[in-house]
Formats: C-alpha cells, structure tokens, sequence
C-alpha cells in the first residue's frame, strides 16, 4: 500500500476538517519518526513544523508536515503536502498555513510561529512517480540566519551510500498512529540507488528515480520516517540531503524511506523562488548562493489571511 508520510485528512461535509488520527502520544514515552530519540530545537532550529490549526485542529497544534529552512525566508516542504488530497481543500482555501520554528514540544511556548506569504510548487512535481515532490514557502517574516541548515549539492560526498544521515519528525513513531508532541530524529545510513530502484521498481505506491531521490533506512528495518514526519529533513555531514517524501509501510525490512534529493531540485530552487529577496535571505548550497530571476510563484490569496506578495 502506498505510504504518502503526511497525517490524513478526514474532511467532513459543512463542519471543519478533522485530521485523523489526532492521537497526542505521551511526549515522554514516545516521539515522531520510527526508531528515533528525542531532540531540542536548539540542536536543530532548522527543523520546522508546518501547521494549520482551521484544517487539523488545535491538538499538537494543528501539524501536519515538517521542513527545512534553507533561507532566512525560506523553507523546504513536500509538494504532496499542500495538496487538496492531504489539506482536505483546495490550498487556496487554507487561511492559516503556518511555520513553527524554534519550538521542539507542540504543546509548549517558545519559538515563533510565522505566517506563509507565498507558496511555490515545483512545476516538474509528478504525483504519479513522486518525483520532484518539493515545494517552496516564503515566509512574511525572516527567522535568524543561525536557523538556515545548507543544501547539498550534487557530488557532495553526504549523497555516498553507507552515509550515516538523521531524519527528523513529528510523525507516527510505530506505524499504528502513535503521534507525538515532541520532535524526534533517527539515524538511517543513505543506501545504495540499486537497492532502492529494486524495493520501488514501479507500481501503484511510486517509482523509484535516482535523479530526483535517495533512500535510506537499515537493511533489517526498525528506523524510518512515516506518517506526518513529510517534507522533514534528512541531515547528513551537517548539510540537507533530502526531505521525507513516500514509501512502503514505516520501518519495514526492504522498503526504505524514499525522500526527495535536494541535489536533484537545485535547478527548481535556482529558477523558481528567490525573486524578490534580498541576497543575505538567499537559500544556499553548501559552496554558493544563487541568485534567480522571478517567476513561477503560486501565491495564496490575502483572503485566506495570508499576505500576498
């Protein structure tokens, strides 16, 4: 069964959208992703959670997706996360798309919490493969500078198989929806592209392509992503090397986590999002800024309460 890693969404007819499920957890015992350990925001402040608390309610804050800030201004999610399958609506309904940042226990204060200003799909995003499953938010307001974790860029040695790499989330932490409050990382080694092309060769939950995706898990399973930790970072050498996108199952022997590769999206990042800002706002690589001219913003209406650009 195809395993697209955001919360489902069950929409009902003239009330609110209600997630489902809504299962809290016990931020003491449990945590999001498989396999995984607890983690503070200070040691990750590039880890965000995207919410809306109109579409998911107010328990655990209304979450449903995680990203990465690769900008002052800027954070990577999932392109399948601001689709009317997991939002319940179309998104230019949604009025109050939201990034937490700084804040590692749901329940708790702290951090910030800041508005999207526009939202920018990848136009080379293929929901049928999964590929180019990544989407960019500007926000209406910049975090600090020390929040921005860079990207990998091709050829980085990150991307080599056997690589240690730590994916983090407030997702499902066993596969039978048991959700956090507290953020969770787990350690997964970056697998070789043969393995991964064999455990998705092409079928109803995806294709695997090495271009635009990696994988990563363990050979014998137990350390995963799942439901809720999409759009989330997979960190490696201190640099973004993924984001959480799709798989089999969660923490299964022979079906691995697939996640966009952020080498392979470059080009969408470079031509698509950087219009407008400032240089020192830029999204970087590890070795360089890039500057872009404008074009292909899909921005969200100022009436659903976010500000257009």
């Amino acid at each position: 069964m195809r395993r697209r890693l955001v919360r489902v969404l069950a929409a009902l007819a003239g009330s609110l959208a209600l997630s489902v499920p809504l299962l809290p957890g016990s931020a003491g015992a449990r945590g999001g992703v498989v396999g995984g350990e607890r983690v503070g925001a200070a040691e990750s402040p590039w880890v965000v959670a995207l919410v809306s608390r109109d579409r998911f309610g107010a328990v655990r804050g209304g979450q449903f997706c995680g990203g990465a800030v690769v900008g002052t201004s800027t954070v990577l999610t999932a392109a399948h996360c601001l689709s009317g399958e997991v939002l319940g609506v179309p998104l230019r309904e949604v009025r109050d798309l939201t990034v937490v940042a700084g804040r590692a226990d749901l329940r708790a204060g702290g951090g910030t919490e800041t508005a999207v200003r526009r939202v920018t799909l990848n136009p080379g995003y293929d929901s049928s493969t999964n590929e180019g499953d990544v989407a960019a938010l500007t926000l209406a307001k910049p975090l600090p500078r020390s929040a921005v974790i860079a990207m990998a860029p091709a050829g980085d040695p990150a991307y080599r198989a056997g690589v240690r790499a730590r994916v983090y989330g407030w997702g499902d932490t066993s596969g039978r929806d048991d959700y956090p409050d507290a953020l969770r990382a787990a350690s997964v080694r970056v697998l070789p592209e043969a393995t991964c092309a064999k455990a998705y060769p092409g079928s109803t939950e995806g294709r695997f392509v090495g271009a635009r995706m990696l994988c990563a898990g363990e050979a014998e399973g137990g350390r995963d992503a799942c439901q809720g930790d999409s759009g989330g970072p997979l960190v490696a050498q201190g640099k973004l090397i993924g984001l959480v996108s799709w798989g089999n199952g969660c923490g299964k022997a022979s079906s691995p986590g697939v996640y966009t590769r952020v080498a392979g999206v470059l080009g969408f990042l470079r031509g698509e999002i950087l219009q407008g800002g400032t240089r020192g706002d830029e999204p970087r690589t590890q070795s360089e800024r890039a500057v872009t001219p404008e074009g292909g913003d899909r921005p969200i209406p100022a009436s659903a309460g976010v500000a257009r650009r």
